[in-house]
């Protein structure tokens, strides 16, 4: 059995570390290097960082801090942020992250998710999805990481999941945005929903509030890992207590 993995998320505005709610009202929760070292001493499996704001301004994260990142620490690391072209990907992994995340640019542009997989493998691609319920359906939301700039992609977050998959997608992170800083656990009908529709890697995020929500969203949705940022952030838990809890209910994870 694969291990389930614990994934800190830090997003990234004006090179500061920023948690919002909802993926409104940002404030600044610390620097990008030193957080990334904290999590990565502390245990976690990965790091994913997103420039939130990238996309919505027409522009890239940056290749100076990914390596930056690289260099400060020894776990795998994914990184999103305005990756429109397979020469900013390879630019972003040559400098040592470990995957791209797409997340606006694959709703401008689905034919790029098609080209990062075959060119660099499916492993690599990541595919994030900020979903929220609209009247009768769950939809896909792009240009999230500015609120003045955030709308609704009119595309179906169930039809969404499947398409990307079809095109080359190795990993999906579910966003559900109302759950998103409130800490009150991840949206489990939703993630359990999109898992009976997903065959690849199925992360969850959003919402994490105490150690039992971890427990429940492996246990219940058969998520394949857990992203968290506010819980880590506020030093509510560390990845330390979300572990050994996770031990004592039988859900197996990296301890070492």
């Amino acid at each position: 059995m694969l291990t389930k993995r614990i994934i800190p998320c830090l997003d990234v505005l004006d090179q500061k570390v920023v948690k919002g709610v909802q993926f409104r009202n940002h404030r600044i929760v610390g620097d990008i290097l030193s957080l990334a070292e904290f999590y990565a001493n502390e245990g976690a499996d990965e790091l994913v960082f997103y420039d939130i704001t990238a996309s919505s301004d027409q522009r890239s994260v940056s290749v100076t801090w990914m390596n930056q990142v690289a260099a400060a620490i020894n776990i795998p690391f994914t990184v999103a942020g305005g990756i429109r072209s397979l020469e900013k990907a390879r630019a972003l992994l040559n400098a040592g992250a470990d995957k791209i995340s797409l997340n606006s640019p694959a709703l401008e542009n689905p034919s790029l998710i098609n080209q990062l997989s075959a060119a660099f493998g499916a492993q690599c691609v990541v595919v994030g999805i900020d979903s929220r319920w609209i009247e009768d359906d769950f939809y896909v939301f792009q240009y999230t990481g500015n609120e003045a700039t955030s709308q609704n992609s009119r595309r179906k977050t169930k039809d969404w999941v499947v398409e990307v998959q079809e095109r080359g997608a190795g990993e999906i992170v579910l966003n559900c945005m109302q759950s998103d800083g409130v800490l009150h656990g991840y949206d489990l009908e939703q993630l359990k929903y999109m898992r009976a529709i997903t065959t690849v890697p199925l992360i969850a995020s959003g919402g994490a509030g105490k150690c039992s929500d971890f427990v429940d969203v492996f246990q219940k949705t058969g998520a394949d890992g857990a992203l968290a940022a506010t819980i880590f952030h506020d030093r509510i838990l560390s990845i330390s207590n979300v572990k050994q809890t996770l031990v004592e209910n039988n859900i197996e994870v990296r301890t070492s």
